[in-house]
């Protein structure tokens, strides 16, 4: 029986999705060019598939009979997964006749870079019975030029010449051993450019294949040293806080394809709220940050796409009930954003309160790592740099972040009078993958009314 199974996996092969380069790790499935049933040449396309770069057509390095397609339009395919199963006892010759598995077969030669049929998590060589090397159309294999044709020996007898009437040849086919293992037409292009020799690198694919990660390795070995640094010039290195939020802010600048939405809003209407309510009860004092906090969350309970986080690798929104409000906060150890849990549940003083003792334990170096994580929203109060606007980076995973800048008197209309007022900006920094901007600019101008007519907040409470 075992015998029998590896015998059947020598007459198939499956040609699994290639590196296809630039840090793509999956495409999609556009369009088959083939069904199951149908005969194959070496390097006739198969599929059409569509990754964040372009569309390509995908040739097979197998001839033969497509006895599976592994996949239907539409689907996403990653890297190494499998795309179709062919049949390589029956191949289709060059004129696209079909010679059969009994008799002699007409087959390109090729480097056999894995042993048995390709497991799903290859890159799609050929083996030792079918196919060429090439992965995309335009790109040879092997060394260069494209390997001889030749006649395999079958029941008939010794090898003979393809030519008409031609008398027996000997093949000049390298042996696999000599042939260097490269399959991706990427792979090959960045050497090409970066002037490497791939016979002279060592492949850590399966069978010695040269991947993508062997040239760039190479690059950075015959990368010339780093000058030394220039007198009076010193490197210090990040740590602690300013090294995590560091890596943070760098991974939401790669990952998140961020706007800004910004308006000048009237504070004076907060203003005279704060006095209002700090008269009442000088012992609980409400801050402006508060207040502006209070505001977010009423306007966060309008539009709750903006408390979320997006999933990149299942390509979802997950929206949170509860607002974990984190806040930028600027210590002598770096900046660090401790979170208020449950924001949503306090009062408008408790939350100050709450916000006031944060930022006064961030300061002494006194918060837990937990006590900096797991926000869902953040706000930010620049003004207090004596600036007046700023494009934050959102905090990720969070997907947006609002912040206001300083409150200075400036001329105002009201009706048909200029007047002195208290004007500050207000910004919204939103990841666009989970809003358009009616949402950011909806949440953003709820805010503003908010900041200049505080009394609105009546109605929802």
């Amino acid at each position: 029986m075992n015998e029998e199974r590896q015998a059947e996996e020598r007459r198939t092969a499956t040609f699994a999705l290639p590196d296809l380069g630039e840090g793509l790790t999956d495409a999609e499935i556009v369009s088959w060019l083939v069904t199951a049933g149908d005969c194959i040449s070496v390097d006739q396309p198969v599929a059409e598939v569509e990754t964040a770069k372009a569309t390509v057509e995908l040739p097979s390095p197998y001839g033969g009979t497509v006895t599976e397609l592994h996949g239907a339009v539409g689907e996403v395919v990653a890297v190494g997964a499998p795309l179709i199963t062919v049949d390589t006892r029956t191949a289709a010759g060059p004129s696209g006749t079909t010679n059969s598995s009994t008799g002699s077969t007409t087959q390109t030669t090729v480097p056999n870079t894995r042993d048995g049929s390709d497991p799903a998590g290859g890159n799609g060589a050929a083996d030792k019975d079918a196919g060429s090397g090439a992965v995309l159309v335009g790109y040879g294999t092997g060394q260069g030029t494209r390997p001889s044709r030749r006649r395999v020996h079958g029941a008939g007898g010794p090898a003979e010449s393809t030519a008409t009437g031609g008398p027996p040849t000997t093949s000049t086919t390298p042996p696999a051993s000599s042939v260097t293992r490269v399959i991706s037409p990427l792979v090959r292009r960045l050497a090409r450019e970066n002037g490497i020799d791939v016979t002279a690198l060592r492949g850590s694919g399966a069978g010695g294949l040269i991947m993508r990660g062997d040239v760039e390795a190479s690059l950075g070995a015959s990368a010339a040293p780093e000058p030394a640094d220039a007198p009076g010039t010193r490197r210090i290195p990040l740590r602690g806080a300013h090294r995590v939020m560091a890596e943070r802010l760098s991974r939401s600048r790669r990952e998140i394809p961020e706007a800004t939405v910004w308006v000048d809003a009237d504070a004076t209407g907060m203003l005279e709220l704060r006095r209002e309510l700090n008269e009442a009860a000088p012992d609980r004092p409400v801050g402006v940050l508060g207040l502006v906090a209070r505001f977010a969350l009423m306007g966060l309970a309008r539009f709750p796409e903006l408390n979320a986080h997006f999933d990149p690798a299942r390509q979802e929104i997950v929206r949170h009930d509860a607002v974990h409000l984190g806040f930028a906060a600027q210590t002598p150890r770096g900046l660090v954003v401790p979170v208020v849990r449950d924001a949503h549940t306090l009062t408008t003083r408790e939350l100050s309160a709450r916000l006031g003792e944060r930022a006064g334990a961030a300061r002494a170096g006194e918060l837990a790592p937990a006590d900096l994580d797991g926000g869902t929203f953040t706000v930010n109060n620049y003004g207090v740099f004596g600036v007046d606007g700023s494009a934050a980076i959102i905090n990720h995973p969070e997907v947006a972040i609002l912040g206001m800048g300083r409150i200075l008197r400036r001329p105002w209309v009201i009706g048909d009078d200029v007047v002195p007022r208290a004007v500050t900006e207000l910004t919204l920094t939103f990841d666009h993958r989970v809003c358009d901007g009616g949402v950011a600019g909806g949440f953003l101008r709820w805010v503003a009314d908010c900041v200049e007519r505080p009394q609105l907040l009546l109605g929802d409470l």
